[in-house]
């Protein structure tokens, strides 16, 4: 429903105004309050919220039109204005506009032009309230998705290009807070999700840091994806820094026998990256997947506290710019050969 205030000294219009769209009232298409002057419908702005359109005279007592203008311009800018005066001229029409006037009716009024001018108008207020509500979500959504994505569905090609993929070079890190699940069962909800809060917090920046994509959080590990160039490199540097920060974490008050570790695995190689899930249900994970996912996630399963470990290829990679250990060599699940590991020092 349209929520319009009509402002005007004359009471005999607000029985035309009535008569006149008395359909779009009974279809609640409509509905109108009325104001005898500038000071009266700023009070009645207040009791009424939610008023799309004024339409308002000029010569009025106690306040004019045009000063009427003025106000809502300074305290309610999303309000659009119509002007509706037999005072024509050419000045009256300037001054309006300049004041804010979304246009000028003159009266006698010619209730087919009022109705197409309101019609017009309403449409104009209706759009710049979706494009508010539209910044608003998108702030909302900022803090739930990653940029990337968000930028991806606003390109041209999202809707041809929703189910596709692509093949990339990355590297992927899972980060799992060692021994959370433990403490999860025998503390409160709120407290938990503080605790896990606090941790991500630490990971998210060191990850974004080195320019790494926050994939998901899963429980209470992260999973993060890092392209472009060192992205191997930048990785570890992540790691490195968040494996620090966590250590560095105060105990949690009332828990202060947990400590919180963290145990990392990183892989680095080729995998699909694209919207994952249902078109159909307009569900889906823009995500990466792929064999060298799969590694990380049981290199971070392998992992103990503290440890950073990465495969043989990736310390081929690194040795040079890393300082690693070497771990043996362990058996995964889907593996037919057993994989060494290094932990990496710093």
């Amino acid at each position: 429903m349209a929520k319009i205030m009509v402002v005007d000294d004359e009471t005999d219009l607000e029985i035309l105004i009535k008569q006149k769209f008395r359909k779009q009232i009974r279809q609640n298409e409509y509905e109108f309050v009325f104001a005898i002057n500038g000071r009266d419908a700023l009070e009645k702005l207040g009791e009424n919220p939610g008023i799309d359109i004024v339409l308002s005279d000029i010569n009025m007592p106690e306040m004019d039109g045009l000063t009427l203008l003025s106000e809502l311009h300074e305290s309610s800018p999303l309000i659009k204005s119509v002007i509706v005066s037999a005072y024509g001229d050419m000045e009256n029409i300037r001054v309006a506009m300049n004041r804010g006037a979304f246009d000028f009716i003159t009266k006698p009024i010619n209730f087919e032009d009022l109705t197409i001018t309101l019609e017009k108008t309403l449409k104009h207020a209706m759009e710049i309230r979706k494009t508010l509500q539209a910044i608003k979500e998108n702030n909302i959504l900022k803090m739930y998705v990653d940029e990337n994505v968000l930028n991806f569905m606003g390109g041209q090609e999202y809707e041809s290009k929703i189910m596709a993929n692509e093949n990339i070079e990355g590297t992927i890190m899972f980060v799992d807070v060692c021994g959370f699940t433990k403490i999860s069962e025998t503390t409160s909800p709120d407290i938990v999700v503080s605790m896990l809060n606090t941790y991500f917090d630490a990971m998210v920046k060191e990850i974004m840091e080195q320019d790494g994509i926050i994939d998901k959080f899963i429980g209470d590990a992260v999973m993060a994806v890092f392209r472009g160039e060192y992205h191997l490199d930048r990785a570890i540097d992540a790691a490195l820094a968040i494996r620090n920060q966590v250590n560095s974490l105060p105990k949690e008050k009332g828990k202060e026998t947990y400590q919180p570790k963290v145990s990392i695995g990183i892989k680095s190689g080729e995998m699909i990256s694209g919207n994952i899930g249902s078109a159909t249900l307009k569900r889906l994970d823009y995500t990466v997947i792929g064999d060298s996912v799969n590694t990380a996630a049981r290199l971070q399963d392998a992992a103990k506290e503290n440890q950073i470990i990465i495969c043989e290829s990736c310390y081929e990679q690194v040795k040079e710019a890393f300082k690693c250990e070497n771990l043996g060599s362990i058996s995964m699940k889907n593996k037919s050969q057993p994989l060494t590991v290094y932990n990496v020092i710093e």
